[in-house]
């Protein structure tokens, strides 16, 4: 069962659900449903997030991936991945199963990353190398050169153990049976982050990692008094 049909039994849910299949090869389409995403999660009345569950195979883990593209496809992607990323709403990932590239790039998109108990990642393209996309300088960035070493060296599969050691999972289910809960308790942690508040600390902790002190503490300070005159106006 994927995360679409267990989100749609919650009524409460005001959840945006996607199903991707990990064995998908980059192609436009697949362009525009991120595209899409990242229209609806932009306007004021839509969903409050997104939970993309990419759904692997067999056959998935070992397709290379981007498959046969052209450079500006693979531009449009990384637009579109960067556009999910900064997205003003939430953004929940789940992988199961046998998972190949796509799912590592939208994995590294999301704000909170659930992994089902059999899940393996297996993020090598042609000749056991990793595709050198935008997923390295996630990979570097999120978990520091040592932890990513070896994924982007060598391109080595990650089960759902090594993936939470990593830090590339946030939390592990048992089976597709405990997505539900686990999707609703990400959602429930985005509570209180309203309007751009997101995506603001989003940027504070990305930046943080590669900016200097002094350069951050602009953003740091403008961030602070966004949040002392909200504070101001609910006690008005």
């Amino acid at each position: 069962m994927s995360v679409g049909e267990l989100l749609t039994e919650r009524t409460e849910s005001t959840g945006r659900p996607v199903l991707i299949d990990s064995s998908e090869p980059l192609s436009m389409p697949l362009v525009g449903r991120i595209v899409e995403i990242c229209d609806e999660l932009e306007d004021t009345g839509g969903p409050s997030f997104a939970a993309l569950h990419i759904e692997g195979t067999a056959a998935a883990g070992a397709r290379s991936w981007p498959g046969a593209v052209d450079i500006g496809l693979v531009n449009k992607w990384e637009g579109a991945l960067r556009r999910l990323e900064r997205s003003p709403a939430g953004v929940i990932a789940v992988v199961s199963g046998e998972c190949g590239g796509l799912a590592l790039d939208v994995l590294l998109a999301a704000d909170h990353r659930i992994a089902t108990a059999d899940v393996r990642l297996s993020p090598a393209a042609d000749s056991g190398q990793l595709w050198p996309g935008m997923a390295i300088h996630r990979l570097v960035q999120q978990l520091g050169v040592a932890r990513a070493r070896r994924l982007v060296l060598f391109g080595t599969d990650v089960a759902a153990v090594d993936g939470a050691e990593l830090g590339l999972f946030d939390q592990i289910v048992k089976d597709r049976a405990g997505i539900s809960d686990a999707v609703q308790s990400a959602a429930d942690l985005f509570t209180g982050l309203v309007g751009s508040e997101l995506a603001i600390r989003r940027r504070l902790l990305l930046d943080a990692a590669t900016t200097g002190f002094e350069e951050s503490l602009g953003a740091h300070l403008a961030a602070c008094d966004r949040m002392l005159r909200n504070q101001h106006a609910d006690r008005a």
